[in-house]
């Protein structure tokens, strides 16, 4: 299993870190991705992942909720890491659009999506998306760029079917499937009934979003085994054939993982 999605660098697992990592190990976990959130989030996280080369790996980006008034400088500095010509990012990500509580940085949250999206293709990157009550505007920021290279996963998908085609017309993206699909009151799996399995990665979004059984408690890399437990089910497949397909639909997206 490839956890495409976590943030076990955060505060939540100083306590714990190692151990989280060690869970994963034993729980089958062959690589954790680690999206970055803003520009204090960018040294633990290499920290975590120079501890652990070849099985942690590094993204930067901006999150649209932490797009704050000294954005335009938090995102030239995030480029001039990118231009170093050993960066060890595998990914432009968390980027996106949350319109869910405050919708007062529409227009920055936009202009830094589409300056991190330039960044994407200039350095041959894949993104990864974060969107939540933003949908139509994400569909047309991407849609801008769509005779360019693109890649990439929209994160903690949770829409409807309606939606998920919309993503799905953008052929190099995948949609990340986390705790959420395990919720009785979700609908994801009913969705995922229209969604190929090739289309999908599996994440945690630790310390968010935990699967039930651990609905409530911190997430951690570990726990990706009760989604791929779920998604084996939707898709009437084994355990084994859902881990394939979702590891190798990963390693499309980060094709750096093909040489670790």
């Amino acid at each position: 299993m490839i956890d495409t999605h976590s943030h076990i660098y955060e505060p939540e697992f100083n306590a714990d870190r190692e151990e989280v990592i060690t869970r994963a190990k034993q729980a089958g976990v062959e690589y954790i991705l680690l999206p970055n959130i803003n520009a204090s989030s960018i040294a633990p996280m290499l920290d975590l992942c120079s501890r652990h080369p070849g099985y942690c790996f590094p993204m930067l980006g901006l999150h649209p909720e932490d797009v704050k008034e000294d954005y335009k400088q938090v995102l030239a500095d995030m480029k001039a890491r990118l231009k170093a010509p050993d960066h060890p990012y595998i990914a432009i990500g968390e980027v996106g659009l949350d319109y869910y509580w405050d919708k007062s940085k529409a227009k920055e949250q936009e202009e830094a999506f589409r300056t991190q999206i330039e960044w994407a293709i200039e350095y041959r990157l894949p993104l990864m998306i974060h969107s939540r009550s933003a949908h139509r505007q994400l569909v047309t920021a991407i849609s801008e760029y769509k005779g360019e290279a693109l890649s990439g996963v929209f994160h903690c998908f949770g829409g409807s079917k309606e939606v998920a085609q919309e993503l799905l017309q953008f052929p190099n993206f995948m949609l990340g499937i986390g705790g959420v699909v395990t919720y009785k009151n979700s609908r994801l799996a009913e969705t995922l009934t229209s969604v190929p399995l090739e289309r999908i990665v599996l994440e945690t979004d630790a310390p968010y979003l935990s699967p039930v059984p651990y609905r409530g408690k911190r997430n951690e890399s570990a726990y990706i085994t009760e989604t791929l437990h779920k998604i084996a089910y939707i898709y009437n497949v084994s355990e084994r054939q859902a881990e394939d397909i979702t590891n190798n639909n990963a390693k499309r997206i980060f094709p750096c993982l093909n040489s670790h």
